[in-house]
């Protein structure tokens, strides 16, 4: 993890985010990100004389999106800048569609899988990827300057993208071979009340899908509640009791994506994962190798192995990963919590696209999600969230120390030990993983409740 990360203020692993009325997400302070990231976006733009620059702004379906759109939106404007407004759509879709209409940014109001009481910001650069530090640092720096709204005559404008939905349907099922349907598969799908619950059952139905949709009725407070890729259960179930070849669950922005068997049996980003680089490497498209991170199943990794297929581990969280594959100039990496990005057909994580790369593989190749991963024996991993508030040092303890070296005494050499703070929750992430469920679950238990102990005495 680089300084300039740390040095960070306001900007996590996943740009600015936090419960909707305190600070940082109140209109006062989105007002004036918005400025600071016109001023900022827009400078080093490559605009023709008199062109005006133009950003993209997409939200989930949290009630708070109305609020902090306005803010937002006055901000850029303030800033010289036209705004385009797109509604209630996928993170990868602002993604994509900054980029191929050619706009100067992309900025999305989600706080992802957070429940509806959270929000945050998120910003592209107009080539559809997530910014790098420098340009954080930079809107950052901004913040301590005053607004200066720009003469009436150069502020900016704002106007609906009508057409927003459908550019996006036609995208994501662009990454389908054309000479392949989906007719003949009945597939549940879970848009868990978020971004994707007018778009995700569109793109399987229009491929020749059977579609049952849950989780599309989004009301501003029922974003990922009792649905979607945090909470299958309900997928899970719906697959059953519709005799369902397999279900797909997104979350609240669409960037995340877990998918479930005809048995009802759950399949997480390692696996998922894992179906894509095979059929990949047995059709002589796979480039380089595949990158996962920290919390990568270690049975992942061993498979690689198997398969000859070079493997890396990023830091947690998909900028990280893309960083790793930028650097080594592969294309195909994700998360065992289901960011999955495939670089040749994407800048960023696509949940819908992801599923869509699954379903090539399994129909290809004539197989269900359990025989695509039978080859693949995921060890037992048992995570743990433990609340630590702000300033609370856990990591660096003795006692923590102590408790890791324990457990990976326990575990012999066949498993791991990792601990790591959220990067958008006041929570320390305890994992243990390894061939042995009950060691597992003894030693993940162990350490988290030394971490609470520790974390309450000092609160």
């Amino acid at each position: 993890m680089s300084r300039k990360y740390l040095s960070r203020k306001y900007f996590g692993t996943d740009g600015v985010r936090g419960k909707v009325g305190e600070h940082p997400i109140t209109p006062e302070f989105v007002m004036h990100l918005g400025y600071s990231a016109g001023k900022v976006l827009t400078s080093a733009s490559h605009l023709a004389q008199n062109e005006r620059p133009a950003v993209l702004i997409g939200k989930d379906t949290r009630i708070s999106g109305y609020l902090l759109e306005s803010a937002l939106q006055a901000g850029l404007i303030a800033a010289g800048v036209d705004v385009y407004l797109a509604g209630p759509m996928p993170t990868p879709a602002i993604a994509y569609l900054t980029h191929a209409l050619r706009l100067q940014a992309g900025v999305v109001i989600s706080a992802s899988h957070n429940l509806f009481e959270d929000n945050g910001i998120k910003f592209f650069s107009g080539q559809g990827n997530k910014l790098p530090d420098e340009t954080e640092l930079a809107i950052e720096a901004g913040l301590a300057l005053p607004i200066i709204t720009v003469p009436s005559a150069k502020l900016g404008r704002a106007k609906r993208l009508d057409d927003a939905a459908g550019r996006y349907i036609e995208f994501c099922k662009s990454n389908f071979p054309y000479e392949l349907d989906l007719r003949g598969m009945k597939i549940v799908v879970d848009c868990a009340h978020g971004a994707a619950y007018h778009i995700a059952r569109h793109v399987l139905h229009e491929l020749g899908a059977d579609v049952i949709a849950i989780g599309v009725q989004p009301d501003g407070i029922n974003i990922n509640a009792d649905y979607g890729a945090t909470a299958p259960k309900n997928l899970q179930e719906a697959v059953v009791a519709h005799q369902a070849d397999l279900g797909i669950a997104l979350d609240g922005d669409a960037d995340r994506l877990v998918m479930v068997g005809a048995d009802g049996r759950l399949y997480d980003g390692d696996q998922l994962l894992y179906i894509i680089a095979r059929h990949r490497q047995m059709q002589g498209i796979l480039k380089g190798g595949v990158v996962g991170t920290l919390m990568t199943n270690l049975a992942f990794e061993h498979a690689m192995q198997r398969q000859q297929i070079p493997f890396a581990r990023a830091q947690v969280g998909d900028r990280y990963v893309m960083e790793v594959l930028q650097q080594k100039e592969w294309q195909l990496g994700g998360e065992n919590s289901g960011h999955i990005i495939c670089l040749d057909r994407h800048t960023t994580g696509d949940g819908i696209v992801s599923a869509l790369h699954v379903l090539h593989a399994l129909r290809v190749n004539k197989q269900t999600l359990e025989e695509a991963t039978r080859d693949l024996h995921m060890y037992p991993q048992v995570l743990i969230n433990v609340k630590v508030d702000k300033g609370v040092d856990c990591l660096g303890h003795n006692k923590v120390k102590a408790a890791v070296v324990d457990a990976e005494n326990i575990l012999n050499g066949k498993g791991r030990v990792l601990l790591r703070p959220s990067g958008t929750e006041p929570l320390l992430r305890v994992m243990v993983e390894g061939e042995d469920q009950k060691l597992v679950e003894q030693s993940a238990q162990r350490i988290a409740e030394v971490v609470r102990k520790l974390a309450s005495s000092q609160t």
